[in-house]
């Protein structure tokens, strides 16, 4: 929970109201304190280890999206800004700084006379990194999760494939250290910097294919990788398999093989699939640190 915004950004122990979107009086006479015990709003103090890392705004915005995703909050009651400032101790700036970046991922709207609602899952930006690592660890995990693999396998084959024919050698040799980095890295046990490798040789890849449609979509790799079992293939269970499809990537690039490089990216996205299949089975993943905006 946000304890310390409140001296910086308005007058000690008062919010300035706030008019963004303000729901209509006689709703709010309706709407239930967010401190009541059975609120469904009072749950988000036990997530506060999704926080780390971020300032006010951004734990806001990391806090009301989860809930949002979750189907904490739904659209039969309005977000009223003056309420979730006082449940967050954070200034109406803060509070309208963060529902202006939960509009601009679909998951709010924002109407005179109607208020702030949450919007239906129809209209939220899924292909926003945020709102994929919010849904991979919800009740939707299992979708997102799927959903995501399938997306990968559409976009990494073919930027593997796209990549051997642009025989951009500077980009080739960079995705060569990757390997050599990850390689040194498993032998080190060291998985954050394999980890970091791995995340980077995919971006590197995508960048590679000299598709700029392909480079809007690699949020959605590096989302993947954060959130299902990616750099968990790579590195925290070693597996040589895994480094030798790497290798073998490259390999396919250097000699202009487009089949090759595609056949390897398969054959590595398998790898990703089975042992993020391995790793739910046996303990529930934490929810990974929140980007920054």
């Amino acid at each position: 929970m946000m304890t310390a915004a409140r001296a910086a950004d308005s007058g000690p122990g008062e919010l300035d109201r706030y008019t963004y979107a303000e729901a209509p009086a006689g709703e709010r006479a309706a709407i239930r304190s967010w401190n009541g015990p059975d609120n469904e709003l009072g749950r988000v103090g036990r997530r506060g280890s999704a926080s780390r890392g971020r300032g006010l705004h951004g734990q806001l915005v990391q806090q009301l999206g989860q809930m949002i995703v979750s189907g904490d909050l739904g659209a039969d009651r309005p977000l009223v800004p003056e309420e979730i400032g006082q449940r967050f101790e954070v200034s109406r700036t803060v509070v309208r700084e963060s529902l202006r970046v939960l509009e601009a991922k679909g998951l709010v709207s924002a109407r005179p006379n109607v208020g702030t609602r949450v919007r239906p899952v129809s209209d939220w930006n899924l292909l926003d990194p945020d709102i994929i690592e919010w849904r991979a660890f919800g009740p939707q995990r299992d979708d997102q999760r799927r959903e995501l693999s399938q997306l990968r396998w559409t976009i990494e084959p073919l930027a593997a494939s796209l990549a051997a024919g642009h025989g951009r050698e500077d980009l080739q040799q960079r995705l060569a250290d990757m390997v050599e980095i990850m390689g040194h890295a498993l032998g080190q046990g060291d998985a954050i910097t394999c980890a970091r490798a791995d995340a980077e040789f995919h971006a590197l890849l995508i960048q590679a294919a000299g598709n700029r449609m392909l480079e809007h979509l690699s949020g959605i790799v590096s989302a993947a990788l954060h959130v299902s079992g990616g750099p968990v293939t790579g590195c925290d269970r070693p597996s040589e398999a895994s480094l030798g499809h790497h290798a073998r990537i490259v390999e396919a690039l250097a000699s202009g093989d487009s089949a090759g490089a595609e056949a390897a990216m398969r054959q590595l996205l398998v790898g990703h699939v089975e042992v993020e299949r391995e790793v739910e089975r046996e303990v529930d993943r934490v929810v990974p640190a929140p980007r920054e905006h």
